[in-house]
């Protein structure tokens, strides 16, 4: 029973007295580290500083070639009918085509009565009665003019009937020309590098012949109203798109060729090559601030100053710009321009992930 009594009394005791001091102990360290461990700063007289320096990447000035090929996302469009509008004012006579028919330019489609006005008489015999020929109703005159197609193609809508009255200007008929077009939409950056546009793109369409030659290249803007804005059907803009990634609402378009077999609604992405050149002088486009005609670099020193130079601009295939003046071969520039800070989204062509 001794023994027992005595390991009570060190388990009611001994053990929190000890759990006692070991708080005690961590409670004093915690103290001396938070109010009473010297500070490195003091013994160096002034505040903190960085204890690794960052340079800013450099880049030089080298000597290759670029080509300017721009890639837009667009789609196969069936080109748009001609409307034909009746050229006179009267009542259809006959009708010589229908609708599904193939017609050329000019091809007759139907015909018009018009009605031609008289001048009335008014002569009469010397003794005053009246002249049995002036008083007659006049036989009606009319002339016809026959209506045609106003171009090549198939014919899809015929709106006129026998018997039926027209007016001058009024939409009759229209003819599909059948023929396809390859059209995309282009960024604001796009649109710069195609100031001086070919006349043919290279055309790829996922599933369908391999790349071919699209001739009669153009460029332009949309009508009025096209929804073309840069966004969305829903109005959505992507947040991670840089200003330079924005629709402006100009368009390429290029006629694709008869015997290729497209069809209308299907995606395509359009090549354009707008220029290029060899053994020229290249600079990153992430050096320099502008990207068309005129910019500027900033030239490191030997001692390591920066030193912001005017420089001209040439071709530029999105990734190095052509230098055409205003440093050397071999120059040591910034690899970023100073207040550059766009933010692009990494997944787009050119990003980190495109």
């Amino acid at each position: 029973m001794a023994r027992g009594t005595e390991a009570g009394v060190v388990r009611g005791y001994v053990f929190p007295t000890l759990r006692l001091l070991v708080w005690a102990v961590i409670a004093v360290a915690l103290v001396y580290l938070a109010f009473f461990r010297p500070d490195a700063r003091a013994d160096e007289g002034g505040p903190a500083s960085p204890s690794a320096v960052l340079d800013s990447p450099e880049a030089s000035v080298t000597r290759g070639d670029v080509v300017n090929t721009v890639s837009v996302t667009g789609t196969i469009e069936a080109d748009a009918a001609t409307v034909v509008k009746s050229t006179a004012a009267g009542q259809v006579g006959r009708v010589r085509v229908a609708v599904g028919d193939v017609v050329e330019q000019g091809t007759p489609l139907f015909t018009v009565v018009v009605p031609v006005e008289e001048t009335a008489t008014t002569s009469g015999t010397t003794s005053g009665a009246p002249d049995a020929a002036a008083t007659a109703p006049a036989v009606p005159r009319t002339r016809t003019v026959t209506v045609t197609a106003t171009g090549p193609g198939t014919l899809t809508t015929l709106d006129v009937l026998p018997q039926q009255d027209v007016t001058v200007g009024q939409e009759v008929a229209r003819v599909s020309p059948g023929t396809l077009t390859a059209a995309g939409s282009l960024t604001q950056e796009q649109q710069f590098r195609l100031l001086s546009p070919p006349t043919s793109a290279e055309v790829t369409v996922p599933g369908g012949p391999g790349t071919f030659s699209c001739t009669d290249l153009t460029t332009g803007t949309p009508a009025a109203g096209s929804g073309d804005d840069g966004a969305d059907q829903q109005g959505f803009v992507d947040p991670f798109s840089a200003p330079t990634d924005t629709l402006t609402g100009a368009r390429v378009s290029c006629r694709v060729p008869a015997d290729v077999r497209v069809f209308a609604g299907l995606s395509a992405t359009l090549d354009i090559t707008a220029g290029r050149a060899t053994g020229v002088l290249l600079a990153p486009v992430t050096a320099v601030r502008g990207r068309v005609d005129n910019g500027a670099v900033w030239v490191l020193g030997d001692d390591g100053a920066q030193t912001e130079t005017p420089v001209t601009l040439g071709l530029t295939d999105g990734v190095n710009v052509e230098i055409t003046g205003g440093v050397e071969e071999g120059a040591r520039i910034l690899q970023f321009a100073p207040g550059d800070d766009t933010v692009q989204d990494p997944y787009a062509p050119g990003g980190i992930y495109g």
